[in-house]
């Protein structure tokens, strides 16, 4: 009942205050016009007004106030800005997760296009973000989507470093749904990873993946729990990505399908203390239902074969898998997961989402067991801060656990 009555608070506060301010169109906050002025203008100079008589209309114009600047700004954030090649924007203030416990975030958001005169092409987009909570969590990301011109190559990249005090279960779902297991240790977390995939054919993507991760654990309070495991680890992986992609719109999508299989190698001869392999498969699909709903669904697996370090396998729950799971307490080799969601637009910048899912951790394919198959379901609000780019605000359920998560761009 806690997490309910902090999501009613956060809704009410989050849903209701910023469209009011930001995007009602009802409430006028402009002053009242200025008195009309005799610009003096001259028969001989019909075109100019006199400087004087300008420098009064300027001084008499009311100065907008920061509170009126920062409803201007969240007000115009959702509209289109004609020839503008990057569309910017910044949103920040607090947030709590369930996770992370309660921080502030600052996220910067950019759509641009990178041909003027291709109105069919996709915007890129691009997305830098600032996580600091009071769980000793802090993290710093970049994250985004390049499409070329005619949308002959995409690139799409994720770089981050985060510094976490966290939890830990153990490895395999037997320890992980143990809950004396529970313990605590502090790690840093680097990461980056980019794909270059050129179009083959409509739709059909094809290119290399190169990836990088560094983890450090350290100050772990049951270190059994690691099984004898490296507490830190350096890995390079090399590999190909396969895409499909028919979609509408990249971060927010309301119909097309989206699949995607990565293929990724981390040999030895690459310095890999752990060699193993990882093959990923992402299948999304999107449909629009009655007015402004849309129905979406998503089936994730990832399987990892060979030396597994504990920072890289598998793992559910977190901002978009099992929303409601503590992020990385279900962690295995491989892992299963799947969602449905019905999005429903509500009022002017306002939506709201609910959906129901599955997943499960496992070694390998032969161990799946139907008992282990966690449940999760949760509801959610959007607010539309730039044009089909929310800021979500989402309350999971799961077996045993509740999440708050508050983040932008839809889930998948």
């Amino acid at each position: 009942m806690q997490y309910l009555r902090l999501y009613i608070f956060i809704i009410m506060a989050f849903g209701f205050l910023l469209p009011v301010l930001a995007g009602s169109g009802e409430l006028s906050m402009l002053p009242p016009s200025p008195p009309v002025i005799n610009c003096n203008i001259h028969a001989k100079d019909s075109v100019q007004p006199d400087t004087a008589s300008l420098a009064a209309i300027e001084a008499l114009r009311p100065k907008k106030n920061l509170i009126q600047k920062i409803i201007d700004y969240f007000d115009e954030s959702n509209k289109p800005v004609k020839n503008k090649k990057f569309d910017f924007s910044v949103i920040g203030g607090p947030y709590y997760s369930s996770d992370t416990k309660f921080g502030i975030g600052l996220v910067a958001a950019g759509l641009y296009r990178t041909s003027a005169t291709d109105s069919m092409l996709m915007p890129s987009d691009v997305s830098l973000y600032l996580k600091a909570t009071t769980s000793m969590y802090f993290e710093l990301g970049l994250r985004g989507n390049h499409l070329a011109p005619g949308d002959r190559m995409r690139i799409n990249y994720i770089v981050n470093i985060a510094q976490i005090a966290s939890h830990f279960w153990g490895i395999g779902y037997d320890n992980n749904v143990n809950d004396d297991n529970d313990s605590r240790y502090k790690y840093i977390r680097s990461q980056a990873e980019a794909n270059f995939i050129w179009r083959l054919a409509r739709n059909f993507y094809f290119g290399p993946t190169v990836s990088f991760d560094y983890v450090n654990g350290r100050h772990f309070q049951k270190p059994w729990l690691w099984q004898g495991q490296d507490d830190r680890t350096f890995n390079v992986g090399i590999g190909f990505t396969i895409q499909y992609d028919n979609r509408d719109f990249l971060t927010n999508a309301s119909r097309g399908i989206y699949l995607k299989i990565d293929q990724r190698f981390n040999p030895r001869f690459l310095l890999n203390r752990y060699a193993f392999s990882m093959t990923a498969l992402q299948f999304s699909w999107y449909h629009p239902l009655w007015k402004s709903a849309t129905i979406a669904m998503q089936f994730r697996s990832r399987f990892t074969y060979g030396n597994t370090p504990w920072g890289l396998m598998s793992t559910l729950g977190g901002s978009e898998n099992m929303r409601g799971y503590f992020e990385g307490r279900y962690r295995d080799k491989c892992e299963m997961d799947f969602c449905i969601e019905l999005r429903q637009h509500v009022w002017r910048r306002n939506g709201a989402v609910v959906w129901v899912g599955a997943g499960t951790v496992f070694p390998e394919f032969k161990a799946l067991r139907w008992r282990k198959v966690l449940p999760n379901y949760g509801i959610g609000y959007r607010w539309e801060f730039k044009k089909r780019v929310n800021v979500r605000l989402d309350l999971g359920f799961g077996k045993h656990q509740t999440g708050i998560i508050f983040s932008i761009n839809e889930a998948f």
